[in-house]
């Protein structure tokens, strides 16, 4: 397959994402709901909130504000839709245009979820660009773990069960390595060694990215 064919396809798939997200408002619609409602309870549970805490609570809103938004990518496909895109389209442009938006998305709830806990709570961020970073490169991982996650589950009945299973131990190093890159950004922690922790996560998102691109199309094919 040529990469400007590629390109094309997953241009064109990339739209069909944006126009079904705006035909289905109620669904980023209710997950604005969840991420406001989260943090107003975490408002009135903790009043004051430390930096440590802060830190931690963010990405627990973020991790479930992730899977209510991935989780949809392939679960809301039915098979009749599912055997045209396979007819027209390459399975790597698939999985691929998949991953970009729902990247796209989780960074926009990310960044929500971050202006709406600080404009609560408080911002203990110090190093703002740091976080910025940290912010893209865990939606990114979160879009690749939980899209590929997604499509498993869809194939197994939209089995729950499934993705919760599967999504734990591949988010976990996620997490781990977010929470405490965070802690750099929030100066929770003092370490001038924190871009060996940025390297760790880049070399899961793209050996995460890897397999999803060799795997993804003999799921497809069943």
């Amino acid at each position: 397959m040529h990469f400007m064919q590629l390109l094309q396809e997953i241009g064109v798939l990339l739209k069909k994402e944006a126009v079904l997200e705006w035909r289905q408002k109620y669904a980023i619609s209710g997950i604005l709901l969840y991420v406001i409602a989260t943090v107003f309870i975490v408002y009135i549970a903790f009043v004051r909130v430390d930096a440590r805490t802060w830190n931690v609570l963010f990405w627990v809103i973020v991790l479930f504000a992730s899977v209510n938004a991935v989780v949809k990518s392939f679960v809301q496909e039915n098979q009749r839709r599912q055997l045209y895109f396979y007819s027209i389209a390459h399975p790597t442009a698939i999985i691929l245009s998949k991953i970009i938006y729902n990247t796209l998305l989780l960074g926009l709830i990310t960044l929500l979820s971050f202006a709406a806990l600080a404009f609560i709570t408080s911002n203990p961020v110090q190093e703002t660009g740091l976080f910025m970073l940290i912010l893209f490169l865990g939606s990114m991982g979160f879009s690749i773990a939980f899209t590929f996650i997604s499509a498993i589950a869809a194939k197994a009945n939209n089995s729950a069960t499934l993705m919760a299973i599967m999504g734990f131990p591949v988010i976990i190093p996620i997490l781990l390595t977010l929470v405490k890159l965070s802690a750099h950004a929030l100066r929770i922690v003092r370490d001038t060694g924190y871009w060996r922790d940025i390297t760790i996560l880049l070399a899961i998102d793209a050996i995460l990215l890897a397999l999803v691109v060799v795997l993804f199309p003999f799921l497809w094919r069943d």
